[in-house]
């Protein structure tokens, strides 16, 4: 009995969790309906759970239908300042084996937002103030976040998406969609100069689970960049895997 028990109560975690993952890239929310098709779970089982997630906040519904709830949203922030701590040493040793600034961004739709920083020891180097927001599409951590986004997700923001900082930024959906694609193939997103003049950089997205999106990237003045490629690259895929298994722990 006790073996059945767990049994059944893992079922019920695993199902519940496929739901609020369904809801993940759904702002506008899902009809029961709807979210039943998306986890291919039966609607009774659907009704019964988002019941239960609604009565503990991880849920709500209103006239558009089912979104993830404010229980998330707290649990989201605790993670936040985890995620932070625990990248911390991975970025100081990114940056002292490139060099080069290493920024943690955080996800916000049409703008990352500039988390944690560690700052490069060279003269000329590229640094911004921690808190700062660049527009999603023209910066490279904003596009390794943007690859992560559902097509449907996208749709929605790519109008959002046409501020031109540089001659170099991509200021069409079709140019922007190319280069999701693109990054999404490869890993890893570049910036040359389509931010700000002068400036280069190097993201990956970091998996993080449930709550918050977050990218690791490096920045770096261009005349240093392209010859410092391979090595800036490396560096920083070795980093992201360092971060994702604290993670994981």
């Amino acid at each position: 009995m006790v073996a059945d028990s767990e049994g059944n109560g893992s079922q019920v975690i695993a199902r519940a969790a496929t739901i609020l993952r369904a809801l993940e890239d759904q702002p506008a929310g899902l009809s029961m309906s709807a979210l039943a098709k998306a986890t291919a779970l039966p609607r009774t089982t659907v009704h019964r759970l988002v019941t239960s997630l609604i009565t503990q906040q991880m849920l709500l519904q209103d006239s558009d239908g089912i979104k993830l709830g404010p229980a998330l949203a707290r649990l989201a922030a605790s993670a936040h300042i985890d995620i932070i701590a625990l990248a911390q040493p991975a970025m100081a040793t990114l940056g002292r084996r490139t060099r080069e600034t290493v920024d943690l961004c955080v996800w916000r739709g049409s703008h990352t937002v500039l988390v944690s920083q560690f700052v490069s020891d060279q003269e000329l180097r590229v640094t911004s103030p921690v808190s700062t927001a660049f527009p999603s599409h023209c910066a490279a951590h904003g596009k390794a976040l943007l690859a992560q986004q559902s097509d449907e997700a996208l749709d929605v923001l790519l109008p959002q998406l046409t501020e031109a900082r540089t001659s170099n930024t991509l200021q069409t959906g079709k140019t922007l969609l190319a280069e999701i694609a693109l990054i999404r193939q490869q890993g890893y997103a570049v910036d040359r100069e389509e931010h700000a003049r002068g400036v280069c950089g190097i993201s990956v997205a970091l998996q993080t689970g449930v709550g918050e999106r977050y990218a690791l990237a490096i920045a770096a003045p261009a005349l240093r960049f392209d010859e410092q490629f391979a090595h800036l690259l490396a560096s920083l895929l070795q980093a992201k895997v360092e971060i994702e298994a604290l993670v994981a722990r």
